[in-house]
């Protein structure tokens, strides 16, 4: 392990190139190390834990969670990953991105604490976040499951509840290259008599057998809850709980008849926590319309209309093709993608390839990125169409934009690690 010199660290971006130093492999799975430093750490366990797992949509339901807790007068810790654009994003207490000297001192602990424990980059992360939600003395934690479940850093909490949002192909080098095995894994922050949400009709066999095996308390989205769009006004939506039913809801701030879907499953949880008191027309319409999150089909006007999202895997990218469908466009598509190597590039490039003109692919950040040469590569094999190659992010929007008119649509998609580039881009200009 490497020695620590972080006494000579005095900002975060200091500290936080070391940390990706600290382990030769970016994702190490098991508990035992966090066990080790959370133990030491003696942190004081909050009244409401919250577990948010699944394949896609996690971020947008710890962020409705989180929002809908603090109307309920909690104090909030809220911890997701990545970040679109600074790491603090990672770290939210009561809504608010923590501040690099709360995240320092946090970093400081752990690294006082953890002795000779090796930790990977999101292990620390994980326990820093942790150690800041404890010093603010925040009374709830909402805790997005990075990777997997049962071996993820955030599994070594146990959780009051459990939502797992959905289960489809991602993360196939840790997890396993099909739905059970990858449903096995998320089934892992379930635990024995406490209620787990899934939120999606689609239920493997693994989430009911690992739920009965244990004994946890399962709930199922059109079984043991459900929700409908208003078929006149598709801006309200119902949703029929346990005991609770609410009429004339206000979809989501956050576009997309998925996120209806996540709204229902993130009520459901409210529901299993017995917290009647936010099972409200006024406070849920309230808590959903504030929600803001950058890279789920956000629109930016730039020359012509830009869309950014950070699908990248198969059901993320039907997902970002379906609401596709409802944008008015007279010009061209071009799409702008970057992805990590553990990505299953054809079944995300499959529903795109109906409405893109043309491709442009791109390296992003990161030790596990795929190259813009080897992405353009399986993108025209698959495409049978060309595609430019442009390494840099910043150039390759620089050469989008020259060309583009004020009738087409730029997209761009793939990653965490594009998408926050992207609109840093954007913004800039």
């Amino acid at each position: 392990m490497n020695s620590s010199p972080t006494g000579s660290f005095s900002t975060l971006a200091d500290w936080l190139p070391w940390l990706e130093t600290l382990s030769p492999r970016e994702i190490v799975l098991g508990l035992d190390r966090v066990h080790t430093v959370l133990e030491r750490l003696e942190l004081n366990r909050p009244g409401i834990v919250i577990h948010v797992g699944g394949t896609n949509g996690k971020g947008s339901c710890v962020s409705m969670l989180d929002a809908l807790v603090q109307t309920a007068g909690h104090h909030t810790g809220a911890y997701t990953s990545p970040h679109v654009h600074r790491y603090n994003e990672r770290i939210r207490i009561d809504g608010v991105p923590a501040t690099d000297a709360a995240i320092i001192d946090s970093l400081q602990l752990v690294e006082a604490i953890r002795g000779d424990v090796p930790l990977t980059f999101f292990e620390f992360g994980t326990l820093a976040a942790l150690v800041a939600f404890d010093a603010a003395g925040v009374d709830a934690w909402i805790l997005e499951v990075g990777l997997g479940g049962r071996l993820d850093a955030v599994n070594a909490i146990d959780p009051d509840v459990s939502l797992i949002t959905n289960v489809s192909l991602d993360h196939c080098a840790w997890l396993g290259d099909d739905i059970e095995s990858i449903a096995g894994e998320k089934a892992g922050i379930m635990r024995a008599s406490r209620p787990v949400i899934f939120g999606s009709e689609s239920v493997p066999t693994a989430i009911r057998q690992a739920a009965a095996d244990i004994g946890a308390e399962l709930r199922v989205s059109g079984e043991d809850y459900s929700f409908e769009l208003d078929l006149i006004d598709k801006n309200l939506w119902s949703w029929n709980g346990a005991d609770a039913v609410l009429e004339n809801l206000a979809t989501p701030v956050l576009p997309g008849e998925v996120q209806v879907r996540n709204a229902a499953a993130v009520l459901a949880t409210v529901e299993a926590l017995a917290m009647d008191s936010l099972l409200d027309r006024q406070t849920v319409n309230q808590a959903f319309s504030n929600v803001q999150l950058d890279g789920r089909f956000q629109k930016v006007t730039h020359k012509c209309l830009w869309i950014l999202d950070v699908a990248h895997n198969p059901a993320a990218a039907v997902a970002f093709a379906n609401r596709f469908e409802s944008v008015d466009y007279t010009g061209s598509v071009t799409a702008v993608v970057g992805m990590l190597q553990d990505k299953d590039v054809a079944g995300f490039l499959a529903p795109l390839t109906e409405f893109v003109d043309r491709w442009v692919s791109v390296t992003v950040d990161g030790a596990r990125a795929l190259t813009a040469i080897e992405f353009g590569r399986k993108i025209s094999e698959q495409t049978h169409e060309p595609c430019l190659i442009v390494d840099d992010i910043d150039a390759a929007l620089n050469a989008v934009f020259e060309e583009v008119s004020p009738d087409d649509v730029v997209i761009v998609a793939g990653s965490f690690y594009i998408v926050g580039p992207a609109l840093d881009w954007l913004q800039s200009h």
